[in-house]
């Protein structure tokens, strides 16, 4: 097959691909109008950050599928896709590993200030007793919102450092998923409200949706403990951004964000975001699956997924060609 990779993927998994007969284009940081040209003769489309429009799906006269390196797919028009009979396929799972860590981080960074401790020392200031009034983890409870493969990762790594774990009951959810949470110690709520009155530290974990999108709002907002943390390494647009600003101004909400509901598609760009300058903010740059262990395991489920599409199957397929996509989360990320 005709394969583009229009954003950056690692060459062992590249030359496989060449060596199992396919064709393989590798084009990192494609311009869109680029795209257009790039994919017209493309039978598969692989992407990491770069946006595949209507137009570019359109585009792509052979186009048989635009994978996704990685889980979320925002930024594909997947319901153009499904109209043109072109699969979506993503890669849930296997970066949940470093985006939990990340998570971790930045629950870490917010606690003991640590950008903030840092600027001051390279600024020469020694401020020892300005940074001596950490809460500390133990013993603190963090809700988790979405119980998918991150959430989980989350879940497991926290729990050592002795957090109480809160998530919600959802009653369609794989008993064997909730047995594991249990297992961790994880106590359950009926709903959101009731898990952001109850949690230091609010953790993001789902797709951004119809449903999710402007999840975390101001009456939501108005529910958590003055002084609570709010952990996005999911998506931006979960998060009503006013909201949020005043929250942090009206209650001292402290946010740790990797991402954030517009952002640069260029991986180098100014950026101008009210959420970025807000002192009650520490910010990473949609960094979370940017791990090189990370990126190795998604490039070897996307060759596992070329070769299935040679035998016709469409693995991990989020659209059904010919159908209305429908945006409800996968299972995983419940």
């Amino acid at each position: 097959m005709r394969i583009l990779i229009a954003d950056r993927f690692p060459e062992p998994q590249r030359d496989i691909l060449a060596a199992r007969g396919h064709t393989v284009r590798y084009e990192p940081g494609l311009a869109q109008g680029e795209l257009l040209q790039g994919v017209e003769d493309a039978e598969v489309l692989v992407v990491r950050s770069t946006p595949v429009t209507g137009e570019a799906v359109a585009a792509g006269h052979a186009l048989r599928a635009v994978v996704r390196a990685g889980s979320g797919i925002n930024t594909i028009d997947a319901e153009t896709a499904a109209r043109l009979g072109v699969a979506v396929c993503n890669v849930p799972g296997r970066n949940a590993d470093a985006v939990a860590e990340l998570t971790l981080g930045l629950m870490l960074a917010l606690d003991r200030r640590i950008p903030d401790a840092t600027a001051d020392l390279r600024q020469g200031r020694w401020r020892k007793s300005h940074y001596a009034a950490a809460g500390g983890l133990k013993g603190r409870s963090l809700g988790l919102v979405g119980l998918g493969a991150v959430g989980r990762a989350v879940a497991e790594r926290a729990a050592p450092f002795g957090l109480a774990l809160l998530g919600i009951e959802r009653a369609e959810r794989d008993p064997a998923v909730t047995a594991r949470c249990r297992g961790l110690g994880m106590s359950f709520v009926p709903d959101l409200a009731a898990l952001a009155e109850r949690c230091d530290i609010l953790s993001l974990h789902v797709p951004a949706t119809s449903a999710t999108t402007g999840l975390i709002d101001r009456q939501l907002l108005a529910r958590v403990p003055p002084g609570a943390f709010i952990v996005n390494t999911s998506r931006g647009e979960l998060v009503d951004t006013p909201a949020l600003i005043e929250a942090m101004d009206h209650k001292d909400v402290r946010a740790a964000l990797d991402v954030f509901d517009h952002e640069p598609e260029a991986g180098e760009a100014d950026f101008e975001h009210p959420l970025a300058r807000h002192p009650n903010v520490y910010g990473t740059h949609h960094i979370g699956a940017s791990t090189e262990q990370a990126q190795q395991a998604i490039a070897e489920e996307v060759v596992a997924i070329v070769d299935d599409l040679v035998t016709g199957h469409a693995r991990h397929c989020v659209n059904s060609p010919g159908t209305a996509v429908t945006d409800a989360p996968e299972p995983a990320t419940r």
